[in-house]
C-alpha cells in the first residue's frame, strides 16, 4: 500500500513525517532552521501539506506571546509541529501563517528531479 497524500511538494529534498513517511514539505519551502521547539531544534517552512491542525491555543514563547495549533501528520496523527495564527508583537507577525517542524519528528529524504 503506498503513502497516503493530498498534496506532493515535488522537488529534488523531501521532509517527511518520520514515524510514517508522509510527505509533509520539500526545501524550497524552508524559511528558516533557527528555530526552537519542545525536542530541540525546529525549522520555519512557508507551506506545509499533509497536516491536521488543532483548536487554537494561546501560548507564551521566547520570542512573545503568540496564537498558535499544534500540527499532527494527516497519514499516522503524530504532532510534528505548531502553526502561527497570530503573533501579539509587530516585529514577529512574519511568522502568521507559516509552520515550525521539529527536526526530531521529520526526516529529510531524497526526492526527485523535476522535468
Amino acid at each position: 500500500m503506498g503513502k497516503m497524500f493530498l498534496e506532493h511538494p515535488g522537488g529534488t529534498r523531501l521532509y517527511t513525517c518520520a514515524k510514517c513517511g508522509t510527505v509533509l514539505t520539500n526545501r524550497t519551502n524552508l524559511l528558516s532552521t533557527r528555530f526552537t521547539g519542545s525536542t530541540g531544534r525546529a525549522f520555519l517552512f512557508k507551506k506545509v501539506v499533509n497536516l491536521v491542525m488543532s483548536e487554537k491555543q494561546d501560548r507564551v514563547m521566547l520570542t512573545g506571546r503568540h496564537i498558535v495549533r499544534d500540527v499532527s501528520c494527516k497519514q499516522c496523527k503524530s504532532r510534528v509541529g505548531w502553526m502561527y495564527e497570530y503573533a501579539t508583537e509587530e516585529q514577529q507577525r512574519y511568522k502568521e501563517g507559516k509552520v515550525i517542524l521539529e527536526r526530531a519528528l521529520i526526516a529529510e529524504t531524497n526526492g526527485f528531479d523535476e522535468i
